[in-house]
């Protein structure tokens, strides 16, 4: 029974938070209302017994993905006009060819992965490690090594276009 008015009692708060990071005018008021909703979900992770998802919860979206968006807010000056000039100083070419190996990069994985598939009737292998937290782990840096890696390259390519793109002219 507690647990049932503890669980009513934080959706009732997630989705409270949500609606005001919705209506709310000022954009750092929202962001600030998202970082409680995101707060509340771990909560509600807590109480369904997935302590890792919790803490994933609070490190990376409150913790990392809110404060990227803080940072766009406040560099972010809505008021000024747009730009009406291009930069000389830009690399499309570059840029074209940069983009175009990395394209070129994922098709070569996505080649060798499904040339490389295992037959669907063979069973789940067995871990070495026991435990949620050691098994993600273990399964993070040894099957899904080559995923994890693009998401943080792509990861790092969008902290420089943001630090690029809220670089002021000096």
């Amino acid at each position: 029974m507690a647990q049932a008015i503890a669980f009513y009692t934080i959706a009732a708060f997630i989705l409270g938070f949500a609606v005001l990071v919705v209506t709310t005018k000022d954009t750092v008021h929202s962001v600030l209302f998202l970082v409680l909703d995101f707060l509340f979900v771990a909560a509600l992770y807590v109480l369904l017994d997935a302590q890792f998802l919790a803490v994933i919860q609070v490190l990376v979206y409150a913790g990392g993905i809110v404060v990227l968006y803080l940072f766009v807010v406040m560099l972010v000056n809505l008021k000024r006009p747009p730009e009406a000039h291009q930069d000389p100083h830009r690399l499309t070419k570059l840029g074209f060819g940069l983009a175009g190996a990395v394209l070129i990069e994922l098709g070569a994985i996505l080649v060798t992965g499904y040339a490389k598939a295992a037959p669907a009737a063979i069973a789940a292998p067995q871990l070495p490690v026991s435990g949620n937290t050691e098994q993600v782990g273990w399964l993070l840096y040894t099957s899904y090594l080559i995923p994890f890696e693009i998401a943080s390259m792509l990861l790092l390519v969008a902290m420089i276009g943001a630090i690029v793109l809220a670089k002021r002219e000096l």
